[in-house]
């Protein structure tokens, strides 16, 4: 006949709940990290446009200004370059923010993935 070892199943089922409790809460923290990380990246975007409409803005009254054409030609030229330039920048930045958040977002998952790995492993 099979024995049954109580102390050992209540061990076990500690165990196991701990570890889903573990668990529960990596991936809480990687939401708390996506979501603080998507609201960087939302202001970073927000503070772009507000910047993008000054400039244009700014270089319209240039425009309305313009003495020649040629000069009118210049100021479109010049706000033309600056403004790819500058959403170049922030479509670099904001790539980057987005790779920092799936690396952040990771991180506790990952480090409950190897916990339940190693716990697993060892019984």
């Amino acid at each position: 006949m099979l024995e049954f070892d109580k102390t050992a199943l209540d061990k076990a089922t500690k165990d196991f709940q701990k570890l889903g409790k573990d668990n529960y809460e990596a991936v809480v923290k990687s939401y708390g990290q996506m979501n603080k990380g998507f609201q960087d990246i939302g202001t970073s975007f927000t503070d772009y446009t507000k910047q993008a409409f000054a400039e244009a803005t700014a270089t319209f009254e240039k425009l309305v200004g313009a003495k020649s054409l040629e000069h009118a030609i210049e100021i479109q030229s010049e706000y033309a370059k600056k403004a790819y330039e500058t959403w170049l920048a922030e479509v670099t930045k904001i790539g980057e923010m987005y790779a920092s958040v799936a690396r952040d977002a990771y991180k506790p998952v990952e480090k409950a993935v190897e916990k339940t790995t190693a716990t697993v492993t060892a019984s």
